[in-house]
């Protein structure tokens, strides 16, 4: 049953490339066709050809197309693209600035400047080209790496209701190659037994108008067989990539995650350490308690009894408290460890979850949303299915880059508005051409039989040749060209003009000098004006598609490095030598003591950023005018040294910059005034201790000499009242003997 619906899908495959190859696309790539081969100089059909041939005239063509074309290939792409993430978060700065390394990195591996050349080059001459963002499973030994890649714009085939010059609102894009069955082997070895069963079913359809036997390129269409490792011929089978967008229902889910039984240990030690001190601080509690208990017991406030009774209910409600607390400490480290982790997993997915009663629980809140993905269907032959699988992508792999788009899938390319014109001075040409050979080469009427018709032939164009011709007949008479008018010069130098005025391309910036601006700014203005409608392309439909190229990569590179990678990137700075690496890491596993996967540093795969293409990072800089610019700038000071050296082509700058820079002489005078500053400083410092130390003497002095002057003063003081006081006992010890001698002699006079 199985087998039958894969034949069935197989088959719609190649029903739905039916009917996507319908009578529009196939007369947009006959046209597209028809520029491609005017660009290849393929510009006569095998019809033209014969009737020049038939009529005598040259088959030569003067090729104005491809010169035009490859310099607008030139501005397209001097430059390589260059992306900027931009992050929605704060979180995520740091990760989307690495991105545009990983960007520049896998544009590298890519060979990304090749293909976008060849992809613009598609666009110019076959009115679309596209880049495909894939993913290669077996680079990097097995770990894989996602690649930019080119797909021939001929095997693209479109939803013809497509109104989105993106092809972002298309029901589907398919590819559709045509391969050797050996070159499909290898490629896809895995299905090896199913290609080999794959009969022949399909015819290379050319939609050129060359003569293919005598052109002077070979197109993929030519190939018609191919070649084994045997040497021998082999198939041309069809393939078939069909890219089909579609609604999927998905589930936000924000999970509860708990913790492990190694973090549960953890939190289980830390509890214990702060019960402990908990306990310890009950336990001194219970002592100053016992000790009130008897104190009182002493005093006689309270029997001895009740004192036990109180000490053991204290004990009974200490050891309650301290497991309340441990079960508390537990549970709020737990809630704590606890993390709500958001998830994004299809409707199937979640419906399996929500069926086991564990996992129901720590589901905290589920959101269902549709988004678009990518289903990608690949077919051989007529009924061979290979395989089915969805793109980690919202939006198609595939990024288009039309020139001039119409509103459908069918874009017209920059060759075809220059095929008139092409033609005309190809004709032009040919006529001038075809009548100076009628003049140099004359044609003659005679009567049959006047002459020898072997011998004019041979000599009648040959100098100084002698012709003879019989007696009897009418001379030879030579048959001139009408002059040619002179409109046919006109009309091929306005043919050019026109040519170059419908691409916008004029000869002066091919480089030729017969109709160059006189002075070097008006040189400047042609080349500033001369590629203003193609700077309008590449700001209206070139820079979107590379910016929507970017964010396709972005989805593409975040759901495919999700695990732990270092980039290398060489940095090479312009006309330098050595070139720089710079090593940039994502999805760095950060580990516990316990050894086990906590988290993760610069998480590409969860981070979210927008991207932004850089405009005009793809066009040309004048390095002359931009040299100039600078210098001017320079020498009006805006701009230093080092900006004026940075946009050299000096070998080994770095190095002029350290030796010849401003900043650098004046760092090194900075650092030689620095020293000197900080001697003075250090003599400064010495000078004012000094200054203060002998203020602080000669405060000392002038206190030392008050002090004495006043000790002075003291001592002539006191030595004053010493002498006043000694006359004045002297005095009192005279008047007292006085008055003892008078006592005395009242007490003999009494006594007597």
């Amino acid at each position: 049953m199985a087998r039958t619906t894969n034949k069935k899908r197989a088959q719609v495959n190649k029903q739905l490339w039916e009917r996507a190859n319908n009578s529009h696309r196939q007369r947009w790539q006959t046209l597209s066709q028809k520029g491609f081969d005017f660009y290849l100089n393929e510009q006569l059909s095998k019809r033209e050809v014969d009737a020049l041939e038939e009529a005598g005239m040259p088959t030569f063509t003067i090729n104005r197309v491809t010169p035009i074309i490859e310099i607008m290939k030139y501005f397209a792409t001097a430059n390589s693209p260059r992306w900027k993430a931009v992050g929605a978060t704060g979180d995520d700065v740091d990760v989307a600035q690495v991105h545009s390394d990983i960007a520049d990195y896998c544009w590298y591996l890519s060979n990304g400047k090749s293909l976008y050349s060849q992809i613009a080059l598609d666009a110019l001459t076959k009115g679309i080209g596209y880049f495909l963002v894939d993913i290669d499973r077996d680079a990097d030994r097995g770990m894989g790496e996602v690649r930019f890649s080119r797909i021939e714009p001929y095997d693209i085939y479109v939803d013809p209701a497509s109104r989105d010059f993106l092809f972002r609102d298309a029901t589907f894009i398919m590819i559709r190659k045509n391969l050797s069955r050996s070159s499909l082997i290898n490629m896809l070895p895995e299905h090896e037994v199913k290609i080999k069963r794959v009969s022949r079913s399909s015819e290379v359809v050319s939609y050129s108008q060359r003569d293919t036997s005598e052109s002077f390129s070979t197109q993929p269409e030519d190939i018609t067989m191919g070649v084994n490792l045997d040497a021998e011929d082999e198939d041309i089978i069809p393939y078939y990539e069909t890219y089909a967008k579609k609604k999927f229902a998905y589930r936000n889910v924000f999970i509860r995650v708990t913790p492990s039984p190694a973090e549960l240990e953890i939190i289980k030690e830390q509890v214990e350490e702060k019960v402990n001190s908990f306990r310890k601080e009950i336990e001194v509690g219970l002592m100053e308690k016992e000790l009130q208990l008897q104190s009182a017991v002493e005093q006689g406030e309270i029997i001895p009894e009740r004192a036990k009774l109180e000490i053991e209910k204290a004990q009974k409600m200490a050891a309650q408290a301290i497991e309340e607390q441990r079960m508390q400490m537990t549970s709020e480290a737990q809630e704590s460890a606890e993390v709500i982790k958001q998830q994004v997993m299809r409707d199937e997915d979640y419906k399996l979850l929500i069926s086991d009663a564990e996992a129901k629980k720590n589901i905290v809140d589920a959101v269902k949303f549709y988004e678009s993905r990518i289903v990608l269907t690949c077919t051989v032959g007529d009924d061979v299915f290979l395989y089915e699988y969805i793109l980690p992508c919202t939006e198609y792999p595939i990024v288009p880059i039309p020139y001039m788009y119409s509103g459908t899938p069918y874009p017209m390319s920059a060759v075809v508005p220059l095929i008139g014109k092409q033609q005309e001075i190809n004709k032009a040409h040919q006529i001038m051409l075809h009548n100076a050979n009628l003049a140099s080469n004359l044609r003659w009427m005679y009567e049959e039989g006047s002459v020898p018709e072997e011998e004019w032939e041979q000599y009648s164009s040959s100098p100084g040749a002698l012709l003879k011709y019989r007696q009897g007949f009418t001379p030879p008479t030579p048959v001139l060209p009408a002059p040619i008018n002179n409109a046919f010069y006109s009309v091929v130098q306005e043919g050019k003009s026109d040519a170059e005025y419908i691409s916008g391309v004029p000869s002066s910036m091919m480089g030729f000098t017969e109709k160059q601006p006189e002075t070097y700014r008006g040189l400047l203005a042609n080349d500033e004006f001369g590629t203003r409608r193609l700077k309008a392309w590449m700001g209206s439909i070139v820079e979107p598609c590379l910016e929507h190229l970017g964010r396709v990569f972005q989805q593409m590179a975040q759901k495919h490095y999700s695990v732990e990678k270092v980039f290398r990137i060489v940095q090479p700075e312009a006309g330098q030598v050595p070139q720089e690496e710079k090593e940039v890491k994502i999805n760095i596993q950060v580990y516990n003591d316990y050894g086990e996967a906590i988290g993760k540093w610069n998480d590409y795969a969860s981070a979210r950023f927008d991207i932004r293409v850089i405009a005009g990072a793809t066009m040309p800089v004048n390095r002359w005018a931009l040299l100039e610019e600078y210098f001017r700038w320079f020498q009006a000071g805006l701009i230093d040294d080092i900006a004026m050296i940075a946009e050299t082509d000096i070998r080994n700058k770095k190095s002029v910059i350290e030796r010849k820079s401003m900043y650098s002489q004046m760092k090194g005078q900075l650092s030689q005034m620095e020293e000197a500053l900080k001697d003075k400083e250090g003599t400064i410092e010495t000078l004012e201790r000094q200054l203060v130390q002998s203020g602080i003497k000669m405060k000392v002095g002038e206190a030392s000499n008050v002090m004495r002057k006043d000790l002075l003063e003291t001592e002539a003081q006191q030595k004053l009242l010493r002498g006043m006081m000694k006359n004045e006992f002297d005095k009192m010890k005279t008047e007292l003997k006085a008055s003892m001698e008078v006592a005395k002699a009242e007490v003999k006079q009494e006594t007597e």
